[in-house]
Order: C-alpha cells, then structure tokens, then sequence
C-alpha cells in the first residue's frame, strides 16, 4: 500500500512540474510577444524577416554614408541615440520626407523604402535598443 501511494504522489510531482514548465515556457514566449518590441532577435545577429529585409534596405540604400556604419552617426545623427525618442510614426514621416534643412534627402520615392520602411524601423530600434549587435545578420532560426 505504502509503494501505490508513493506511486500516486510521485505521478502527481511530475505532473505538476510538467504543468508548470509549460506554463512557464509560455508565459516567457508570450512575453517576448507581448513587448512591443517591432522585431524578434537571438544571439544578437539572427533576426526575424521582416527586421532582415530592413537591415537588407539599410544595406541597398548606404544610409551608412551619413550615419555610420554602426549607426553611430557621421555627417548625419546617430541612429542609435535617435531612436530612443523617435516614435515608429515621426521615423516613417522622416524617412519619406527627409529633412532636406539638416541634409537629409527624401526616400518616399524609393519603392524599396517605401516597401521595407517598418523593417528598417525595426533594425534601427534593435540597435538602439542594444539588442540587435552592429554588423552581418543573419535569419533567426526557429525558437
């Protein structure tokens, strides 16, 4: 009798740590959803598509020339300060418009910006945020 309960005790522990493992795993997984964060990364250089074809469209457009290769700034702002205040809209109305007063050129008649702008954002707040590394991505596997 002593072993069944045993058993039984033994299979309800497991059970619950099971339960709770994955709940766990869920709630981590459901954070990194529900951050708000406009782009997925692990190990700092493996990126979701869309923040890829951003990273792609930073690349394609040599906004690098201006603000760094690290976006770090040159002739223009860095990037990486910037878009800790920028909202994802007064980057949108930048990059279309340009501000031609501080030298920067309009891209709204870019299709590829046009097309690829909310991935550039993401890049652009991946590295502002210090989560996406300077440099190469890569796509992100499976999580």
């Amino acid at each position: 009798m002593r072993r069944f309960v045993y058993s039984i005790v033994s299979i309800a522990a497991l059970l619950a740590t099971a339960v709770l493992t994955s709940q766990s795993d869920d709630t981590a997984h459901a954070a990194d959803q529900d951050s708000g964060a406009p782009y997925t990364v692990q190990d700092g250089n493996k990126v979701d598509p869309k923040t890829l074809e951003g990273w792609k469209t930073w690349r394609a457009s040599a906004c690098e020339r201006c603000h760094g290769a690290e976006q770090e700034g040159l002739v223009g702002p860095s990037l990486v300060n910037s878009l800790k205040t920028l909202s994802k809209e007064e980057f949108h109305t930048t990059i279309i418009n340009g501000r031609p007063d501080k030298g920067m050129p309009p891209w709204g008649a870019s299709e590829m910006i046009q097309k690829n702008w909310e991935g550039l954002y993401a890049y652009l707040k991946g590295r502002s945020d210090g989560n996406i590394g300077p440099g190469r991505l890569f796509p992100a596997g499976p999580s």
